[in-house]
Formats: C-alpha cells, sequence, structure tokens
C-alpha cells in the first residue's frame, strides 16, 4: 500500500489544486511507498498568500513568545527522535542511527535559535552629539524559502526554519521529492508547539514549485541546498526578481593524509566518512590526497576498512551503510568507476554489483576504492555523491594544497597529521570554507556558521548560526532627537556632523 503524502498550507494537510503526482520509494527494497503531490500555480499562490498573511502578525509577536515557540518545538522534536529517524530512513535509506544523528545535528541549531534574543539585541551609543543617541537593531525580511535536498531531509530544513522563525519570517520549506515525509511531520510538530498558522508551510514539488517561488513577488529570501548547478540557477533567478539569496552547491572534499599521522585514526575516519550514508553528504570525504610514504599504508587499511562495511537495509539495526537514493544514481557511480578503471585507476576495492540478500531490488553500492586517481578523470572532476573513495597520491603538502585549490569546490577538507606546522600551514592556505585537522567532517557546530567558498556557495551568507540570523533579517538604524519646546533648532543647510 501507499500513502498520499501531501501540502501543509495555513496550520493543514491539502491535497492542493495539482493534478500531478510522483511515486516516493523505498531505496532499500526499491517498492514505491508513496505518491507525492505536485505542487501547480495555484498551490504557490495559496503557500505565498498564507506566508504573507502570517508574518505580518509573527513579526510583530514579541521575541519572548517566539521564543517560546521554539523551546517547545525542541522539546517535541527531542522526544521524537527515533520516529523521525524511521521516516527518513524508509525513504532516504540511511542507516536508523544515522538519520537519529541527522535530527541530533538539526536540534543543535533549534537550541541556537532559543537564544536568539541574545543575535538580535542590537547596539546603542548615547550622545553621539548633542542631545543625539544612535541605536540599531533587525527585522525580519518576511517571506523567506528554504529549498532543501534529499540527502538530509531532516537536518537541512533545520538549519533554515528555526532561524527563519525565531526571527519574524514566515517560513516556507519545499523539500526533496525523493524523501519528503519528514517535513509534514516536522510540520505536526511546529503546530503542536504552539507556531501560529501560516508561519511555517510546506509546499510539496518540482521545478514548477522551485521556479514559483524564486520568481514570486511576495517572497523575499531563497535558502537553498543542493548540486553547484542548481545552486547557481536558483541564485541568478531568484537574485534577478529581488530576492536575497543564499545557495549551498556541491562539493568535492579532499582529506590530507601526511606521513606522520595515526594512519589507523585516519584510514577509520576517512571510512566512515566516505561511506557513511552511502557517500550522499556534501561534507563526505570523496578524495584521500596521500602523501609520499603515506600512500601505500594508506590504501591498505583503507581496503581492509572498506571490506568490512556492513551494507544492508538501514533499518537494521548492525547495519553500517544503506542504498544509494535511486537506481539513476546507482547507474551513474557504476558508470563513472568504470571509466576511471579504463582510464587506468586501480580499482582497490569494487562495490558495483553488490546484491544484499533479500534486497535484491534495492539501490545498493558497496564502498569502493579507487587507487592512482589523476586530476583530468571524471572520477576525479565530478562531485560523485555515493560511496566512492579516490585516491590520489601527492610528494608533499605544497603539491596537496595545490591540488585542493586548484580544484573549483570549496565546501570542506581535512588534514590528518601529528604536526603542529602542516597544520597550521594547511588551515591557513587551503582556500575552503570549513577544515578540520584530525577531522574529517568539520561540520561547525550551531552557533557557528555552515558554508562553503568558490563553486560550493552562492551568496555573501553562510547558513544557521550567526550568518543566519544576518540573513534572515534587515539592519535598521535610528538616529533620535529629543528637544526641548524651546530649544534652538539649529537646523543648517551644511551636512551635520558632530
Amino acid at each position: 500500500m501507499t500513502t498520499t503524502i501531501t501540502h501543509f498550507i495555513n496550520g493543514a494537510e491539502t491535497a492542493g489544486e495539482g493534478d500531478r503526482t510522483q511515486p516516493v520509494y523505498n531505496p532499500a527494497t526499491g517498492e514505491a511507498t508513496g505518491e507525492l503531490r505536485l505542487a501547480n500555480r495555484a498551490d504557490i499562490e495559496a503557500v505565498v498568500a498564507a506566508a504573507k498573511a502570517a508574518s505580518e502578525i509573527w513579526a510583530e509577536t514579541s521575541l519572548t513568545k517566539r521564543t517560546a515557540v521554539l523551546f517547545k518545538f525542541r522539546e517535541l522534536l527531542a522526544a521524537n527522535v527515533q520516529e523521525l529517524a524511521k521516516i527518513v530512513t524508509s525513504e532516504h535509506g540511511k542507516v536508523v542511527s544515522d538519520a537519529a544523528g541527522e535530527v541530533g545535528r538539526g536540534l543543535e541549531v533549534v537550541e541556537y535559535a532559543c537564544g536568539a534574543s541574545q543575535s538580535l539585541k542590537g547596539e546603542y551609543s548615547d550622545q553621539v552629539s548633542g542631545g543625539i543617541d544612535v541605536f540599531s537593531f533587525r527585522q525580519p525580511l518576511g517571506v523567506v524559502a528554504g529549498i532543501t535536498p534529499f540527502n538530509f531531509p531532516v537536518m537541512v530544513p533545520l538549519w533554515m526554519a528555526p532561524v527563519a522563525i525565531v526571527t519574524g519570517n514566515a517560513f516556507i520549506l519545499k523539500p526533496s521529492e525523493r524523501d519528503p515525509s519528514a517535513s509534514l511531520f516536522m510540520a505536526r510538530l511546529w503546530k503542536e508547539a504552539g507556531l501560529p498558522d501560516g508561519v511555517f508551510n510546506v509546499l510539496q514539488g518540482d521545478k514548477e514549485a522551485v521556479d514559483g517561488l524564486l520568481t514570486h513577488p511576495d517572497v523575499d529570501g531563497i535558502s537553498f541546498v543542493g548540486s553547484t548547478p542548481i545552486a547557481k540557477y536558483v541564485h541568478e533567478t531568484a537574485t534577478k526578481h529581488g530576492k536575497r539569496v543564499q545557495a549551498l552547491g556541491g562539493a568535492k572534499n579532499h582529506a590530507v593524509v601526511m606521513p606522520d599521522a595515526d594512519m589507523d585514526l585516519a584510514a577509520d575516519h576517512i571510512n566512515a566518512a566516505a561511506f557513511g550514508s552511502a557517500g550522499q553528504r556534501c561534507m563526505a570525504i570523496s578524495v584521500a590526497v596521500a602523501v609520499g610514504d603515506a600512500a601505500e599504508s594508506l590504501v591498505a587499511k583503507l581496503k581492509e576498512r572498506a571490506e568490512a562495511v556492513k551494507v544492508a537495509n538501514g533499518m537494521e539495526p548492525d547495519a553500517d551503510m544503506g542504498p544509494v537514493i535511486t537506481p539513476q544514481s546507482r547507474a551513474r557511480l557504476q558508470k563513472i568507476v568504470g571509466e576511471a578503471q579504463e582510464d587506468g585507476a586501480a580499482l582497490v576495492v569494487d562495490g558495483r554489483d553488490l546484491l544484499v540478500k533479500d534486497h535484491e531490488n534495492g539501490f545498493f553500492v558497496g564502498p569502493t576504492v579507487i587507487d592512482h586517481v589523476r586530476r583530468e578523470m571524471t572520477a576525479y572532476q565530478e562531485e560523485i555523491f555515493g560511496p566512492v573513495l579516490a585516491v590520489v597520491r601527492v610528494a608533499n603538502i605544497e603539491e596537496a594544497l595545490e591540488v585542493i585549490n586548484s580544484n573549483p569546490y570549496g565546501n570542506g577538507t581535512a588534514i590528518f597529521t601529528s604536526s603542529g606546522a602542516y597544520a597550521r600551514a594547511f588551515t591557513r592556505g587551503v582556500t575552503v570554507g570549513m577544515v578540520g585537522v584530525n577531522v574529517p567532517l568539520p561540520v561547525p557546530v550551531a552557533w557557528h556558521s555552515f558554508g562553503g567558498w568558490k563553486d560550493s556557495l552562492f551568496g555573501d551568507h553562510h547558513i544557521y548560526g550567526p550568518d543566519g540570523v544576518r540573513f534572515y533579517t534587515r539592519g535598521k538604524v535610528v538616529t533620535q532627537r529629543w528637544p526641548e519646546p524651546k530649544q534652538a533648532s539649529n537646523a543648517s543647510f551644511a551636512f551635520p556632523s558632530h
């Protein structure tokens, strides 16, 4: 049996006016489990109208009342981690423990948003001139939309919505069509937490829904996470229509392993960072850069660990890795690995033809390690977004930095070393937005902001943290004087100064 997955508009689930639908699959079984309603123009108009009306009231609601809703939402979310994780696993495929971890990282941002009073308190300058004071504060944009990817159907919306909502905006979530059910579960939690109708909405859909939000005159801001080509399109289209935009794009994350590194630590963490969530993370390590004598030892240890990864239905408690999201994704991975082998790369571990017992129709690809990858190969140039780790060999740290800095992406990177000198040279010299030292997935905690450089980010603001508050608000500065009734005005045609 399949369930119908609807929109959530103005505080209620609704099928909407659009008559197009799309199946939603369980990637572990290959079975269709849901039928997703796709928005049409009437649905877009309805959700934006509801959000606009709600934003005008919500913006004037006291910060105390707004944060009270955030605290309640945080409580409800924490109480439903496992249920939400199972929903994610059933449509995305990642193992339940990983899905629960995703919810946990989203909770961090909710908790940060609960403390928004600190970020929004503004500044005050007394007596800047005779009888004149200046103060500043921040006000919400109005209606903002979040367009989110399949790989984190809970965490990425939680990178956006809590900060947008606590700062006084109404939020429209356009989740991925691949795993949309988590969005409705969160919408119910927002309503149970006491959020007024229309402040959080879910619009299900495809390109028609996206384009409708990017061009609608009553949408003031767009947050996007996805591939670089679409991030460029979102940024260009929405900016052209006068919107504030933060668009996070793709990645090609390198982990540099120096000869002095703890090889077991490096291999353990690169293995997890490459194959966790089947490599479908924008912060996954997809390239290991082996420096000098590190190469032979590192590749041997990576082979051993990759072959030990248990690939299974993500619902199984001892599974390490689940399937990829679609059969098309699996076919693309198989093609890229095959081309690398034909071009002279060494296939250390080949997971292309993995079959999981009793799940022969699932979309599985096993961990794959390719050594002696050259930079002109497709396996290096493209964001693979699957459980494929390419090993590039270099002679020294200078060459390692050149490899990374010449790559068009600049999302995340890491270095494994026991040398403070190497670590400092690397962190200062690399042209990447997020850097780990003996940490493979340097995703910042919620009170810092997440964002890359180069083709991994379009727009001026990173996501969540202080940048998130700045993105969803506009600054306003007030210069005021309260003269005594009989005081001379001292007005002048000259430009005033202190």
